[in-house]
């Protein structure tokens, strides 16, 4: 046992062969146990210096070493792959993790074994083979607590067969299935390229180990449903054997999100399309049209293609371009706009008098600018001919009772119209007098022989009321008398201005 180890016995030549051909790690065992011989790899993987500190006899190595299988379950010492070489057994590929007594040491050793017999078929000795494949099942330890720690799915197909031999616990969230519902499978059984676009293609490049590139495809579920994923195949190894792992995007969000938008867009899409007011939908950046509805077509008699992807500015639908500008700032500047008076120019050079209202929105990403415009040519011209007929009618009122006048001035004078800012205080008596003779309807010469004044004096006194009350109309001139009670006929008072 005190033998050199770096050197073989003399006379044995079927070791040195061994020696010879072997770079993995080499020990020698007697058949009464003991170790004869250990090479300097052995040594070394082991860290020890000699033989006794490689236990010196089969028994003392179990004693120093520990010895567990890759699924952590520990030897018993006739597990131990120098007894089982001892005892004569033959075998390979035995993988185990070795610990020394002190946990110093940590080796995974992939081990077998070689009988020795003389040229009579004497068992001369055992030896045992190791080789440190340490670094490999540490990186691949690396890679098995990085693939079941990493969320996105994933599978490992084997290429030799076509079976899963690896899934992350991203994939059993995804889809639902549990862990044996998918290792042992075949890709036929548990299809991840059905229904993909490039499926063919793709089944080509799995076949060949070359990478299949993102595709959608459809996952079947264990409870009978399907989900929409993007797949992806890259090849690797894994235990030294031709692999393919996929990995997977979950579509369904997007997908909802997708259906829910666009069943959205159709609502807006056919609101939008049969709404009976004219409507229009603009980019806010250039105010370049993406839209018009029937109802604007109808109303302006312009083509559709001619105005679609043309900005507003350019496509000759406002009758003042000063007026649209304004319209523009407005929207650039607060985002909407209510009631906006301007005027339209149909396809025919036909002026409507519109209310626009509009207001920003995002679509697709993008600042957007709905209209809604309401054509009020008709309601001008009603009022404008009401207008006329009651300026007409109060150029002579003297057949009128004062209830028909103050009626007419009533609706003469819009709703909401702003109140002149003009006081009574700013006439003068014979102002007041003149004023309050025109709310009772006489005319000029009327008013001239009641206050015993020539017709021209009168004329002077009214245009001088309508500067000052700041109206350009006889009507406009009553109804500003008659909302401040000056109606008939008001006595001098001594002293007072004239």
């Amino acid at each position: 046992m005190g033998r050199n180890p770096a050197a073989p016995p003399s006379g044995r030549h079927q070791l040195q062969q061994i020696i010879a051909g072997l770079t993995e790690g080499v020990i020698l065992i007697e058949p009464d146990g003991s170790i004869a011989w250990a090479n300097q790899a052995a040594l070394a993987m082991h860290d020890a210096g000699s033989l006794q500190e490689l236990g010196a006899t089969a028994q003392g190595y179990c004693d120093t070493f520990s010895l567990t299988y890759r699924n952590n379950h520990r030897l018993q010492a006739d597990q131990y792959p120098i007894m089982r070489a001892l005892a004569g057994e033959a075998f390979s590929e035995v993988v185990v993790e070795m610990r020394s007594a002190d946990e110093a040491c940590y080796r995974v050793l992939n081990t077998h074994s070689v009988m020795l017999d003389d040229e009579a078929g004497a068992r001369q000795c055992v030896v045992l083979v190791l080789n440190d494949v340490t670094e490999r099942y540490s990186a691949e330890d690396r890679f098995e607590k990085t693939f079941n720690a990493n969320p996105a799915p994933a599978l490992i197909c084997r290429l030799s067969d076509f079976r899963y031999v690896r899934v992350n616990q991203g994939f059993l969230e995804m889809t639902g299935y549990v862990r044996d519902q998918v290792l042992g499978r075949s890709a036929y059984e548990l299809d991840v390229l059905a229904n993909a676009d490039k499926r063919e293609q793709a089944i080509a490049n799995i076949g060949e180990g070359r990478t299949v590139p993102q595709m959608e495809a459809v996952l079947q579920l264990p409870g009978g449903g399907s989900k929409y994923v993007i797949v992806a195949g890259q090849p690797i190894e894994v235990n030294e054997e031709g692999c393919m792992l996929f990995t997977f995007i979950d579509l369904d969000p997007r997908k909802q999100t997708e259906d829910a938008l666009r069943h959205t867009e159709e609502r807006f899409s056919k609101a939008f399309r049969l709404a009976p007011v004219p409507m229009i939908l603009s980019t806010l950046a250039e105010f370049r049209l993406l839209e018009v509805n029937d109802a604007f077509i109808n109303t302006t008699g312009y083509a559709k293609d001619t105005l679609i992807n043309q900005t507003l500015a350019a496509s000759g639908v406002w009758a003042s371009p000063g007026e649209y500008r304004k319209l523009e700032a407005q929207l650039e500047d607060t985002g909407s706009v209510r009631n906006y008076g301007i005027q339209l120019c149909t396809q025919d050079n036909v002026h409507l008098d519109c209310l626009v209202s509009a207001e920003t929105v995002t679509i697709h990403g993008e600042r957007c600018v709905l209209g809604v415009i309401q054509d009020i040519t008709a309601h001008k011209q009603s009022e404008s001919e009401l207008i006329a007929a009651i300026e007409t009618v109060m150029q002579d009122t003297s057949w009128f009772s004062r209830t028909v006048i103050e009626k007419l001035a009533q609706i003469r004078r819009p709703p909401g119209a702003v109140d002149n800012k003009a006081a009574v205080a700013d006439l003068t008596v014979r102002e007041r007098e003149v004023l309050g003779l025109m709310c009772e309807g006489m005319s000029d010469e009327e008013i001239g022989e009641k206050l015993h004044l020539s017709r021209n004096t009168v004329r002077n006194h009214v245009a001088t009321i309508y500067n000052k009350i700041d109206v350009h109309r006889r009507s406009a001139a009553i109804i500003w008398g008659r909302e401040r009670g000056i109606v008939g006929y008001e006595k001098p008072v001594r002293g007072r201005k004239q």
